[in-house]
């Protein structure tokens, strides 16, 4: 593959990464389902909960596998199962725990073992634009449920639920693995032609490649994991509270509520490339320094605005430092510990994602039960926004020998792969 067809392999993950992120768009399903079989709001929303939980453990698995049988296997694989589970979603007439097993188990594995692929494949493929690159992947999963919604809401209301099920499994199967089979690694200490890194990317990446188990003996992987555990727990405690948070601060109608939760989670697709093409240029560090001081002053006005133009807006720019962290962390990890192994070190880092699932929402639905408002649940997230803008000021590279790594990397030549 010569350096200009890396350009599309990047295109294929970023279309197998919209195939995954129609997980998103669990939501269309929600009602029909649970009208059409009686089952509670709650029972059926836990199937995407099943789904994100095991997608979070899948991508760690996924990881390791990626390393020992190549990316292209996991990827098929990956494709596979998440098809098949949409797919089998189809059978689960009057039969809840097959939902559960289907979609959210299989369909989740499936999800978790293929994102993993392009991003771990993708930052070797290009040393020289880390952050834009694993931001365009992960943009396409945020931007998948755009996609996928208003096709899968038409589907419904013409051929039913379970038969959208089927037709949309058949199409991620395809989708996922046709994409997949360009999956492949560069070979060894590739690197573009005639690029070296520079003084800045220099002294922001580790010497040496670490191994899962190296990285994890360091400080620095388990400050990587809090930084996209608290970055993640602000933002997804919006998406969890939007619709009812819009009717009451901003006095929006159900429907102005829907269409503006539309609008803002385009800003999570968005955020994705934005913000790590951002991170090229100023640093992983002080991109996160930058998300992190936004929201502090836009999680503090939110509740005061009244106007839904405005709270549509700083909502937007909420989801964009959402998905920033996803579009800014895997360049992160890649910098501090290599590439190489980058699978399973950001793999098992993802946990935080899961972890944050839970607290984030937990907490402001905690908070506005108790207090009667988002007020103060708002105002607490701009309080540990504003600490935690200290933890990417502090945090560094793991030690090495810089110089050692200078020499080294002028010494690869520019190499091609066959």
């Amino acid at each position: 593959m010569s350096n200009t067809n890396r350009w599309g392999l990047a295109a294929a993950g970023f279309l197998m990464q919209m195939a995954l992120g129609a997980v998103y768009a669990w939501s269309v399903f929600r009602t029909p389902l649970a009208k059409q079989f009686h089952w509670s709001i709650e029972e059926v929303t836990f199937t995407f909960t099943v789904s994100i939980f095991v997608l979070g453990v899948a991508c760690f698995f996924g990881g390791l596998w990626l390393n020992k049988k190549g990316p292209r296997v996991v990827a098929l694989t990956g494709g596979f199962l998440y098809g098949l589970g949409v797919f089998l979603a189809s059978l689960s007439a009057n039969k809840l725990w097959w939902l559960y097993l289907s979609y959210g188990v299989i369909g989740g594995i499936g999800v978790g073992f293929a994102y993993i692929v392009p991003i771990a494949v993708l930052v070797k493929w290009f040393p020289d634009r880390r952050g834009l690159i694993t931001g365009v992947a992960v943009g396409g999963f945020g931007a998948g449920a755009l996609v996928t919604a208003p096709v899968a809401t038409r589907l419904i209301q013409s051929v039913g639920v379970l038969q959208t099920f089927a037709y949309l499994g058949i199409a991620y199967l395809v989708v996922t693995m046709g994409a997949g089979y360009f999956m492949q690694n560069p070979p060894a200490e590739w690197k573009p032609a005639g690029w070296v890194p520079n003084v800045a990317q220099t002294t922001q990446r580790a010497a040496q490649e670490f191994s899962l188990g190296g990285a994890l003996k360091t400080w620095q992987w388990w400050a990587l994991w809090l930084l996209l555990f608290l970055n993640t727990s602000a933002g997804i405690s919006i998406i969890s509270q939007e619709s009812p948070m819009f009717q009451e601060i901003g006095r929006a109608s159900v429907i102005v509520a829907a269409g503006m939760v539309g609008i803002a989670a385009i800003g999570n697709a968005l955020g994705r490339i934005f913000w790590a093409w951002v991170s090229d240029a100023i640093t992983r560090r002080w991109t996160f320094v930058a998300m992190f001081l936004l929201q502090v002053g836009l999680f503090w006005m939110l509740p005061s605005l009244s106007s839904v133009t405005t709270l549509t807006i700083l909502s937007f720019i909420i989801l964009m430092c959402y998905g920033g962290g996803f579009g800014t962390m895997p360049a992160f990890a890649a910098d501090y510990f290599g590439s190489k192994n980058v699978g399973p070190i950001y793999g098992l880092m993802l946990t935080a994602w899961g972890s944050a699932s839970a607290f984030g929402p937990l907490l402001i639905a905690h908070m506005r039960q108790s207090s009667g408002s988002y007020t103060s649940g708002l105002h607490v997230i701009a309080g540990i926004m504003a600490v935690s803008t200290l933890l990417p000021i502090l945090v560094s590279a793991p030690k090495s020998d810089r110089a050692t790594v200078a020499s080294s990397t002028r010494s690869i030549p520019a190499m091609r792969p066959n």
